[in-house]
């Protein structure tokens, strides 16, 4: 799948996935505004064009965001060691249909907002938990 940030800058190539997940950790909430919805798609997540545009914030020891320096668009959230990608659905915009599976941090989301979806609800403690047994998870 073949994503696009707002002013069409930087592509990101990544697998095919069906599924998207929230994230509701403070860092999330604060990088975008509300929670993060996005594909976790390990480690093949491919630019294919405007890497020069791309700019890095090292926003943990273990992780990094990026985002265009031309318009702001998030473009991705990466776990540094492991080279985990989770990448925002936003940027495809080609009708994929996705799945909404499950949202971590879930004890960190605030009570003005509620998904009506019927997803795996895991703790931040779950999280960790998941993460150091070597889950795929995204994590603050």
């Amino acid at each position: 799948m073949d994503g696009k940030c707002l002013c069409g800058a930087i592509t990101v190539s990544t697998p095919d996935k069906t599924h998207i997940d929230a994230c509701h950790c403070g860092m999330c909430r604060r990088w975008g505004g509300g929670p993060a919805l996005g594909l976790s798609c390990g480690s093949e997540v491919t630019i294919v064009e405007g890497q020069e545009k791309i700019k890095v914030y090292p926003s943990s020891e273990w992780a990094e965001r990026a985002f265009c320096g031309n318009c702001g668009t998030h473009l991705f959230y990466r776990l540094v060691e492991s080279n985990q990608y989770f990448v925002p659905a936003g940027l495809f915009q080609d009708d994929s249909e996705f799945e909404f599976t499950e949202q971590i941090f879930v004890d960190k989301k605030p009570s003005y907002y509620e998904f009506a979806n019927q997803t795996v609800n895991l703790s931040e403690a779950e999280v960790f938990a998941k993460f150091a047994a070597g889950g795929d998870t995204e994590s603050e």
